[in-house]
């Protein structure tokens, strides 16, 4: 009985080996290296991602000088309108004292955004993009900049003429090569980091822009490393802009609303 038992299990060890071996394996795999090499990667995907599927992607792309000159104007455009079914784009610099710069839905636009940063020192600048199947696609690029932008004072907040026109939205439509539209608009606004000395936190929290008939071209919700008077280029397939009026709407992080409309 003894030799049987040991044959036995023998023949086991035999056939589920190779199996066993197979997923000894796919569970050490290591995960793909970070393109940028950041060593603050890993401390992003737990904040951000935790247990989420992350896959980096080269479809996701994101513009900026590779050199900055200006520190608290730094322009970036994130484009991940070669994915389809984007349902939410996070953008975040691993290096910034505050890591998240913003998030938006890209609703009816495409999922492009055009907007400018703030930067304490140099850093990769990234954009994680959503799908439908709840993959998140993550592409960068790195911006080397002398730094300090995150902890100076807007200028803004040192003239009384932004508090009468704190939240003051300018806009323009205009017809883009493909057919479709592109929205630029500018809000009055200093957002304050809080990292200046005397100086609080004080920033959009939220920015919604719909077409008529109260259906969403985009909702951007910018944090606080985001530009003083914040500019944002927002892209919209063929069709999807008509002839009818646009409506910006939103809030600060004091509760101050957002209201204006935009006729294209």
């Amino acid at each position: 009985m003894q030799l049987k038992s040991m044959i036995a299990a023998t023949t086991l060890a035999l056939i589920l080996g190779p199996l066993a071996c197979t997923a000894t394996a796919a569970a050490t795999a290591p995960a793909a290296a970070d393109p940028l090499d950041s060593a603050r990667w890993h401390d992003m995907q737990r904040e951000f991602f935790r247990d989420e599927r992350v896959v980096f992607d080269e479809r996701v792309k994101v513009s900026a000088p590779g050199t900055a000159e200006d520190a608290m104007n730094v322009p970036v455009l994130v484009d991940a309108s070669a994915l389809p079914g984007v349902e939410e784009v996070l953008v975040f610099a691993d290096f910034n004292p505050i890591v998240k710069a913003l998030s938006f839905e890209p609703g009816q636009a495409r999922s492009v955004l055009g907007f400018r940063l703030k930067l304490q020192q140099s850093t990769p600048v990234r954009a994680a993009a959503r799908t439908a199947d709840g993959l998140w696609h993550v592409g960068g690029t790195w911006v080397n900049t002398t730094g300090g932008g995150c902890t100076l004072p807007s200028t803004g907040n040192g003239s009384p003429e932004w508090q009468q026109r704190l939240n003051e939205v300018s806009a323009r439509v205009w017809p883009r090569v493909d057919g479709g539209k592109r929205l630029r608009l500018q809000v009055i606004h200093p957002m304050d980091t809080g990292l200046a000395a005397g100086i609080p936190v004080f920033h959009i929290d939220e920015l919604r822009i719909s077409l008529p008939g109260n259906e969403r071209l985009m909702t951007i919700y910018p944090a606080e490393p985001v530009s003083e008077n914040p500019l944002f280029t927002i892209d919209a397939p063929p069709g999807i802009i008509g002839d009818g009026v646009l409506t910006v709407s939103g809030r600060d992080n004091n509760g101050n609303r957002i209201q204006a409309e935009v006729k294209p």
